[in-house]
């Protein structure tokens, strides 16, 4: 049951350092719609807390005595469906914690720069509000790789995709049932610098595809996946009958770097009737515009549906605007796309 807003957002930490429950529970409080309700120090006090208590969020660790937070994450939320934050210095983690199931992530703050600390609260409690309106979705066996082929791939065909809250799981679902030959795909997904390449060696290492991070310059070929660096805007840019990726640093377009708008108009401009276009889970409305770009100028378009949808934000808002030709549940979006090309 999603949350009424009107209630404040009832939060559990769980961390084994007291001085950090301690901070996040004063950075909490700052904010009026947020209420820390309990606090643990490890895995099986925290399963008391949640029943005890049943709060809307938990913030959890990683390192903790007992069982480690991602272990505590992947056995709980089968039980006790609840949208978890990891919050962790261990960079290494956090696709790991998003893989169990953690809806989203936050680094922890060098506790000697006021700045850092102060930029981490505000991070942390806009995740919070994000999470608590959020649905979890228990990860399921992941649909096995379509075994239909595609007869002949387009030099010039080019699948565009972006995602945010809840994105990463959904684009290995995604790439994980699509077969190898497929056209060049580029995606932006809302993520850190370091976290964008962690991402891609994950997809690279557990998909029949060639998943890298994106590099200045690099062509988009048939078969390979790109996926746009931390920081960085990605467009794209039509060289004969090819496309070459361009990655520029700037201001953040919608709240984000980089941006999903600023690749599909990008897409739509040099593609046209020859791209695809994809909007998957998360939060806000970047991608809506450049998404309807891509439709006027003749190429299809695919959004995730609520059910599936972590945070149904984008997704609803490019549908409300006419941008999404099809609408579908995540594990039938590889189905559309096959359709789509094989339509070309």
């Amino acid at each position: 049951m999603k949350k009424n807003r009107s209630e404040k957002i009832r939060v559990l930490i769980v961390d084994d350092s007291l001085l950090f429950q301690e901070l996040l529970t004063i950075g909490l409080g700052t904010d009026r719609t947020i209420e820390v309700v309990a606090r643990a120090v490890d895995p099986f006090e925290a399963r008391d807390k949640l029943i005890e208590y049943r709060p809307d969020v938990m913030l959890c660790d990683v390192n903790m005595p007992k069982m480690n937070g991602i272990e505590f994450i992947r056995r709980l939320l089968p039980q006790y469906p609840i949208p978890v934050i990891v919050v962790t210095t261990v960079s290494a983690a956090v696709i790991d914690a998003l893989n169990a199931g953690a809806v989203d992530f936050a680094t922890k703050p060098d506790l000697r720069s006021s700045t850092s600390l102060e930029e981490f609260i505000k991070d942390i409690v806009k995740k919070v509000k994000i999470a608590a309106h959020s649905q979890v979705n228990i990860r399921k066996e992941v649909p096995g790789r379509l075994r239909q082929g595609v007869e002949k791939i387009k030099r010039n065909g080019l699948i565009a995709i972006g995602a945010s809250t809840g994105g990463t799981e959904a684009l290995f679902s995604i790439i994980k049932s699509l077969p190898k030959m497929m056209p060049g795909i580029v995606v932006v997904q809302h993520i850190p610098p370091v976290f964008s390449g962690m991402l891609a060696k994950r997809l690279n290492e557990e998909t029949v595809h060639e998943v890298k991070e994106a590099e200045h310059g690099d062509y988009v070929e048939t078969g390979q996946i790109l996926i746009a660096p931390g920081g960085k805007h990605m467009k794209i840019k039509k060289t004969g009958d090819r496309y070459r990726v361009l990655l520029f640093e700037g201001e953040k377009v919608n709240g984000h770097l980089p941006s999903i708008d600023v690749l599909f108009e990008s897409v739509a401009e040099q593609a046209g009737k020859d791209a695809i276009g994809v909007i998957l889970t998360g939060m806000g409305y970047d991608g809506a515009k450049g998404l309807l770009t891509i439709r006027r100028r003749g190429g299809r378009t695919i959004g995730q549906d609520e059910a599936t949808s972590v945070v149904y934000g984008m997704p609803k808002i490019a549908y409300n605007i006419g941008a999404v030709e099809k609408q579908a549940p995540l594990g039938q979006i590889p189905r559309v796309l096959l359709d789509y090309i094989q339509e070309k």
